[in-house]
């Protein structure tokens, strides 16, 4: 048996940096993951350059783009752990990174160098790290928690939990998280995919399936939200930034919109061209504006046949209203396999904001994904790890 101030289940970046923190202030910390090496999904995230945080996380607006039950547990960690403190800590590491787009920083070079920083820094705090280690039953005693991990039971004062939600399992994801959480009595909101692409029924997949791998800018929307970024057709559906962000937002049985002319005013373009160039077919027209083989789809879509000089107002507002307001309808997703991240998840009421600690439980905590507290891509979702972690690792 061992004897530990801190477990930390979860190498990930919320568990890693809470073990950090914690480890700073004396604790004795023991952070153990079942996957082989830690960090593996910062390895793997932002095609492999780890985009750690989004400048504007903090903001006003920015503090608008975390999704779950209660969006405003998440204000108290993030203001007090901010994207500059976590950049602060990339720059001291001489690691190089640029802003990409919309306040996206990423590495420069490979996802690795955050990887190793963080697992530096828990050695340099003390920390103890146990990989390829399962865990086993938890419980509760007079002093604290008695966790199996392996074939050894370990104790500690402070359990912190941060073995992430159900995305990309094959990555290991299991939502023990949640099994712990309603063990100890905290309750679960639904869970799902998010940040995932979308699927579609095989008659629509016929219908694309010419524009699999056809990129453009576009305005996806459901309901209200909106989100001007690329689209990607593939052999499944649609993909791309803008499909990911909408995919948190879009619900079984709704249809999405897409703008493919973000910025323009279809029904103008379409009354210039048929002043300046009559004899030309929309689907020329589009051409000029969007890919080919989107553009020709979308003329087939219209189905106006003819000079654009013989249509009336009457068909080009028609015309307009497909390219700027095309409705589709997913069946679904590409599921927990391909998510990015789970939206939903451990239930915050019963859970203090300042501390990630659970309220009637003492001494559990936790953090990251595994909490119903869901950001837009970007680097959002890793300034909650950090600033989680960092809160956790305050009082753990």
């Amino acid at each position: 048996m061992s004897d530990f101030d801190v477990i930390v289940l979860g190498a990930g970046a919320a568990g890693m940096m809470a073990g950090i923190e914690a480890g700073k202030r004396g604790r004795k910390v023991l952070v153990v993951d079942h996957a082989r090496d830690p960090g593996e999904k910062i390895r793997i995230s932002g095609g492999g350059r780890c985009n750690f945080t989004n400048v504007n996380a903090t903001h006003t607006f920015g503090r608008e783009r975390f999704l779950g039950q209660n969006p405003r547990f998440a204000l108290s960690a993030l203001s007090r752990y901010t994207p500059e403190m976590f950049i602060a800590r990339v720059k001291k590491q001489g690691i190089a990174y640029h802003e990409k787009t919309l306040g996206q920083l990423f590495c420069d070079g490979p996802a690795t160098q955050i990887v190793s920083m963080l697992t530096n820094d828990l050695r340099a705090a003390g920390a103890a790290i146990w990989t390829g280690r399962e865990v086993g039953s938890i419980e509760k005693t007079t002093d604290g928690f008695d966790v199996m991990i392996g074939d050894g039971r370990v104790t500690a004062s402070s359990l912190v939990v941060a073995t992430g939600g159900k995305s990309i399992p094959k990555m290991g994801a299991t939502g023990l998280a949640y099994q712990i959480a309603r063990q100890f009595g905290l309750a679960v909101t639904d869970t799902r995919p998010a940040l995932v692409p979308l699927t579609f029924e095989p008659g629509a997949l016929e219908q694309l399936k010419p524009l699999a791998g056809v990129s453009t800018n576009a305005v996806v929307g459901h309901g209200k939200t909106r989100f001007e970024e690329a689209l990607l057709f593939t052999h499944r559906g649609l993909s791309g930034p803008a499909i990911l962000q909408i995919s948190s937002y879009w619900r079984d049985g709704d249809a999405i919109s897409v703008d493919l002319l973000p910025g323009q005013d279809a029904l103008e373009l379409f009354r210039a061209a048929r002043k300046a160039t009559p004899k030309l077919h929309l689907q020329t027209v589009l051409s000029d504006k969007l890919p080919r083989r989107l553009a020709q789809l979308v003329g087939e879509l219209i189905d106006q046949p003819g000079m654009i000089g013989d249509l009336s107002d009457k068909k080009l507002m028609a015309a307009a209203e497909q390219v700027s307001n095309w409705r589709l309808k997913p069946v679904g997703s590409e599921g927990y396999r391909t998510a990015e991240v789970t939206l939903g998840g451990i239930d915050t009421t019963g859970l203090d904001a300042k501390t990630m600690a659970a309220r009637d439980v003492p001494g559990l905590f936790f953090v990251g994904e595994a909490v119903d507290v869901t950001g837009w891509l970007g680097g959002y979702n890793f300034q909650w790890a950090w600033a989680s972690g960092w809160a956790a690792g305050q009082a753990a």
